[in-house]
């Protein structure tokens, strides 16, 4: 017998799904990118929608968000949601902001076709590539499907831990996406090259996350990992090779690898950095001479997922903000009423606030009301300005330890590449100013997808010789508590150009 189906429309996306009677709305939700940040669990209140029409039933973690005013008027958390009846709901989506970097690179002439895949923890940029001259030829994006297991690296360790299956999701998805890139060439494909996080890198390869679960993050499985088209059951010649690139180490995975590529840190004579900002933090500096890197725990303020009304950088959200006379003008994406404020918004708030003395250089608000407005109903709480100096305090003491390793200062960077969506938009004069960056203005430069960028340069070269690159986990530095509390206060003045 046919289970009984219920239609749930969506909007204002107009789509609509079908789901059993009595099911939960969770994988059909978080397939069109409503974000669900703690993995369903309803423990952070992120995944909020609002019935229109029909009824959804009010949970225990409903009554625990929302007040009773907002329960009233329809809102509920989709994590915990059933469809018993036909729906409406009102849900704001992800926006498909992935940084595609199809730029021609250099390339020696090889036979063939091959595919370069950016496996990243929100998102998938996948691009079709001609060997021979490095010419893209064909792009893919898409949402990462793990998202309905949670939005970062560590809800999605622990949902593996307890027996989730991540690893067909990612592979069923990816496997849809070459399917799309190879159309009508398929037996042209003589090579696939993936890259990504530690923590992708585990699920895809179906590994061990465990020990990426406790200090000190060193897992045994950092390694290449190869794949047959017919073991993952992607459409492609059996004698094509699908390999995911090397970690370098803990949470550094093969997209800083690729990262380093991109950025030619291995052939420069003075030393240049990489910083990485998406659901970790990521940090690269060296020169021909030698690389270091180190992982930081940063992303869930610079992402928003920390902050009482932050969101991802979608309709509603704040994404700029700045300072014209004693008021603050917001930019809002979708140019509507504001709804809350994503990582690069987070950023420039609090520098205005700095600049103008709103916010004191350790971290309070002046007023003493604990609270800092932006724009419309969207305000800034004193536990949302902490949480921003947790993840910039991180961000820098890595920085500063990364460079001590090397006997040099502050100053002796002479390029500072920020890398990702979020280093891609932010503001280098507000990053500066709540000292996330510690650089002057001149040496600092957006790259965008680095990631993807050196996948394919890795994909159509092989692998350069590279310098030697050493892991530092920063958790067992002596002194990096010291440094991290150094980091945390806000910069009294601007740092010094050059």
């Amino acid at each position: 017998m046919k289970p009984d189906i219920v239609k749930v429309r969506l909007e204002p996306l107009a789509v609509e799904v079908h789901v059993p009677r009595g099911a939960g709305l969770i994988g059909s939700l978080a397939e069109h990118g409503v974000e669900l940040p703690c993995g369903g669990t309803g423990a952070c209140g992120g995944c909020s929608v609002r019935v229109l029409a029909g009824t959804v039933a009010i949970s225990h973690a409903d009554r625990e968000v929302f007040t009773t005013q907002k329960l009233e008027d329809g809102w509920r958390l989709a994590c915990q949601a059933r469809a018993d009846e036909p729906l409406v709901l009102h849900c704001e989506q992800w926006q498909m902001d992935v940084l595609a970097d199809t730029r021609t690179i250099a390339a020696p002439g090889k036979h063939g076709l091959g595919i370069a895949i950016d496996l990243g923890t929100t998102t998938i940029a996948a691009q079709l590539l001609d060997l021979n001259n490095g010419t893209v030829l064909r792009v893919e994006t898409e949402l990462n499907p793990q998202a309905r297991f949670g939005s970062d690296v560590m809800t999605r360790v622990r949902a593996a831990l307890e027996g989730q299956d991540l690893t067909s999701a990612v592979r069923a998805a990816l496997g849809a996406m070459v399917a799309r890139l190879a159309r009508g060439r398929e037996m042209q494909i003589a090579d696939v090259l993936l890259v990504g996080n530690t923590v992708m890198h585990h699920l895809f390869a179906g590994c061990n996350v465990e020990p990426l679960s406790h200090v000190p993050f060193a897992s045994p499985s950092l390694g290449p990992r190869s794949f047959s088209p017919i073991e993952l059951g992607w459409a492609l010649p059996p004698d094509c090779t699908v390999r995911f690139a090397h970690c370098l180490g803990g949470f550094v995975g093969s997209d800083i690898l690729a990262g380093i590529v991109a950025t030619g840190i291995a052939e420069s004579n003075e030393l240049v950095a990489l910083v990485d900002l998406g659901t970790n933090g990521e940090i690269a500096i060296g020169n021909r001479n030698g690389i270091l890197c180190a992982s930081t725990a940063a992303g869930p303020a610079f992402e928003a997922g920390a902050i009482k009304m932050g969101m991802r950088a979608a309709t509603g959200a704040i994404s700029h903000v700045v300072r014209t006379g004693d008021e603050l003008k917001a930019t809002v994406i979708g140019d509507v009423e504001p709804r809350g404020i994503c990582g690069s918004g987070l950023v420039d708030a609090v520098a205005a606030g700095l600049r103008s003395g709103a916010i004191q250089p350790n971290g309070r608000i002046t007023d003493g009301t604990k609270i800092y407005r932006v724009a419309g109903p969207v305000v800034l709480h004193q536990s949302d300005i902490r949480e921003l100096q947790l993840a910039k305090g991180a961000i820098a003491a890595g920085f500063r330890i990364l460079l001590q390793k090397f006997g040099a200062d502050l100053g002796a960077v002479s390029k500072l590449y920020l890398a990702g969506a979020f280093g891609n938009y932010v503001k280098t004069e507000s990053a500066i100013r709540i000292g996330l960056i510690e650089a002057p203005k001149a040496v600092v430069h957006a790259a965008g997808n680095t990631a993807l960028r050196g996948a394919k340069v890795l994909l159509a070269t092989g692998e350069p010789v590279l310098p030697i690159i050493q892991h530092i986990s920063l958790a067992a530095e002596p002194s990096f508590q010291d440094q991290f509390v150094d980091s945390m206060s806000f910069p009294v003045h601007e740092f010094p150009g050059r």
